[in-house]
């Protein structure tokens, strides 16, 4: 082999290590971003059921239904807005109530709006194991359910699932829809979108 074909084998090598570690990388924070999810979940579901059982006085402040700001709970320094469930993923994942790149290796998050105005946008990173990265097994008819820290219960069912571009931000949150779950292609050039429509209960 001449010099030329050690240097290509050594290349090849240094790029097989290079995706290598890379993909070990993003397991490991796949991993951590699941357990991170796992230890807030029950605070957060601790503090729902105090929100559903605490009596009413007659001084009591009571949510406002017509305010469109969602009630937000801190743990740990971050604010949480509520928790999804979507049975047929198997996932419950708490949902903070802000975004930036360090809260979404955390728990997906709110981008936009509110279950009050009916035009809820969350993101959430897309890791193969944990979060959103099952989202394209989603089909139309899915069930997606959302526990608001007073613990009001919305219903939803998905009933489209988009590919948009990254500069589509106007479509993504024009609120079309009720519930709009979105997250990166494994790719990272699109975002894939799930969109619901608000259900009753059981529907």
């Amino acid at each position: 082999m001449g010099k030329a074909g050690n240097v290509c084998m050594l290349l090849g090598t240094a790029l097989v290590l290079a995706a290598l570690s890379l993909f070990l990388w993003n397991q490991r924070e796949a991993v951590e971003a699941g357990r991170a999810a796992e230890a807030v979940l029950p605070r957060l579901v601790e503090n729902m059921e105090a929100a559903r059982t605490k009596p009413t006085t007659p001084d009591a402040t009571l949510p406002d239904p017509y305010d469109p700001e969602m009630t937000v709970v801190e743990i740990d320094g971050y604010g949480y807005v509520g928790v999804l469930t979507i049975p047929a993923l198997e996932l419950e994942l708490p949902v903070m109530s802000e975004w930036d790149a360090a809260r979404l290796k955390i728990a997906p998050c709110r981008y936009s709006g509110s279950t009050k105005t009916r035009d809820l946008v969350i993101a959430g990173h897309n890791y193969t194991t944990h979060h959103f990265g099952t989202l394209y097994e989603l089909e139309e008819g899915d069930k997606v359910i959302f526990t608001d820290m007073d613990g009001v219960v919305t219903h939803y069912q998905v009933v489209a699932l988009d590919i948009l571009q990254p500069t589509a931000v106007e479509e993504m949150t024009a609120g079309a829809y009720d519930l709009t779950l979105f997250t990166c292609t494994y790719d990272s050039g699109s975002r894939l979108t799930v969109r619901c429509e608000q259900t009753e209960a059981g529907s």
